[in-house]
């Protein structure tokens, strides 16, 4: 009879999630992934508080962010706090909203695939661009390998309101329909600490309390 292995666990890793600061936009319009959108001078001032919490934390290894200037923005004050270059990595990026790509939110209130997005996001795709759904996949596969690659550590992604959600709600076990009940602010830190057995979401759209009362530092 072959002798019982004894498989010792990975280590986890803890990723610290940033949705991008405020930009001229926000509220009022759906960017997506349209070039030559930056912060606003309050989300320049966002960006910098997100930062100066995360620099107190320890064995911080690295820090990711969307391609968009919006978030690699956002991302430069973290890395520098933490003596660390941003990396970009794609799989971070922002829904691509397609032919909706630069709409005003107020017109597209007004059409009936928005009850559509609300409520059954699940079985949505925007015209000419992503589902929810491949979104949702592309994020959660983007951070499972970021997290492989930093087995025992810390890194910060910086990304976008709805591929948060997303990430969050597969963290938890939330069907993707619900995740629009999942608030993330600008400049909010969610954090999901991904082990061996699954992911544990640590904290959602923090603003303002310390981050190493989380047990991070």
């Amino acid at each position: 009879m072959a002798r019982p292995t004894n498989h010792k666990p990975l280590p986890a890793t803890t990723v610290i999630l940033v949705r991008h600061g405020q930009t001229p936009t926000t509220g009022t319009t759906l960017p997506g992934r349209a070039p030559g959108l930056h912060l606003s001078d309050r989300g320049i001032e966002q960006a910098s508080a997100v930062a100066a919490r995360i620099a107190k934390l320890e064995n911080v290894a690295a820090v990711y962010a969307s391609p968009l200037e919006r978030t690699r923005e956002t991302a430069a004050p973290i890395a520098k706090g933490l003596g660390l270059r941003v990396r970009v990595e794609r799989g971070l990026l922002e829904c691509d909203f397609g032919e909706w790509t630069g709409r005003k939110l107020k017109d597209l209130n007004k059409l009936p695939e928005w009850k559509t997005v609300q409520s059954y996001p699940s079985g949505f795709r925007f015209p000419g661009g992503e589902s929810f759904s491949e979104m949702q996949l592309r994020m959660t596969s983007s951070l499972a390998r970021l997290a492989s690659a930093h087995r025992g550590e810390t890194i910060v992604a910086v990304s976008h309101a709805d591929p948060i959600k997303a990430a969050l709600a597969d963290a938890l076990g939330t069907h993707l329909d619900l995740f629009q009940r999942i608030v993330i602010s600008p400049c909010s830190a969610s954090v999901i600490w991904y082990g061996g057995t699954g992911p544990v979401v640590l904290t959602s759209n923090s603003t303002g309390e310390d981050l190493a009362n989380l047990g991070l530092s």
